[in-house]
């Protein structure tokens, strides 16, 4: 196990360049209700995410993502992890606040962002489909932003957004609002991606702060091996990757393909299996 997992600093705050994803442990599969209702089964308590937490923390990776508030049994298995090995992990909260232009939106939008604080989170990134609805195309702007970053910044916490929708870093960077992050969807195959792959690429590579990269592997539609190596290849060395796991098993394997990644080497990983084991299509068996 190495702790030396890469890292960079968002908002002054460092972080690992591996982000844990929580989709494959809160249900919300990208694939169908069977599937969700697989993950909900799987991941029904505690006892079946620590494990994989405790792996990646094992290997430096400290940062998880999640709307914690609607994923009460993967905050609790990250209040256990962190007993359990006596380090705390990052916490990237994505909240849906209400952005109602209103006395109450206003009251409940701060509530929420004070929960965030409250279960312990570092980083505040308000949800896409909260901060989708503030967007004005025709001015390129984001009205009432500020409004929402400064009550997020009060709370102590490190604001973002989560930017589905790519005009909004290039919106966020031209009026220079107070935001230290990005969550953007970027993998490969253009898995939920509204314009091209290389037009994320570009926007990626041009935005003044740190992204979040999610949805590598394009929610299973795509191998580890392949959406990890371009994405870790076609970004900058500020940015991060956030990866969604089944199980500890599936998170030492990204790990490992990552670091192979990084050090230009081929990744030390068992064959898949097969009915027939031993074919020459399969290259040489370790």
């Amino acid at each position: 196990m190495n702790d030396l997992f890469p890292r960079t600093t968002v908002g002054g705050k460092s972080v690992s360049r591996m982000i844990i994803g929580t989709n494959w442990l809160a249900g919300w599969s990208h694939t169908g209700a069977a599937a969700d209702a697989m993950i909900k089964a799987r991941h029904s308590t505690t006892a079946t995410i620590t494990p994989m937490l405790e792996a990646f923390m094992q290997n430096g990776v400290d940062t998880i993502m999640a709307p914690f508030g609607g994923a009460p049994v993967v905050l609790q298995a990250v209040r256990e992890t962190e007993e359990k090995l006596g380090k705390k992990m990052i916490l990237v909260d994505t909240p849906n606040i209400n952005v109602e232009d209103s006395a109450e939106g206003r009251r409940e939008a701060q509530a929420k962002i004070r929960q965030s604080r409250e279960m312990g989170a570092d980083f505040c990134l308000i949800h896409h489909a909260a901060a989708e609805k503030l967007v004005n195309k025709g001015a390129q702007t984001m009205d009432r932003l500020d409004d929402y970053t400064k009550m997020i910044r009060d709370e102590g916490l490190i604001p973002g957004l989560s930017a589905h929708m790519p005009e909004l870093v290039v919106y966020s960077d031209l009026n220079e609002y107070d935001v230290e992050t990005y969550i953007q969807i970027y993998n490969c195959i253009g898995f939920l991606m509204q314009v091209e792959v290389e037009s994320v690429n570009r926007i990626i590579r041009n935005a003044k702060k740190p992204v979040m990269t999610i949805k590598p592997m394009a929610a299973g539609r795509t191998t580890p091996f392949i959406g990890l190596n371009f994405s870790w290849a076609t970004i900058r060395d500020c940015d991060m990757v956030t990866v969604g796991c089944f199980n500890e098993l599936e998170a030492l394997e990204d790990i490992e393909i990552s670091r192979a990644a990084f050090e230009h080497r081929a990744p030390n990983l068992g064959a898949r299996s097969s009915p027939v084991q031993n074919q020459a299509a399969f290259g040489k068996q370790k």
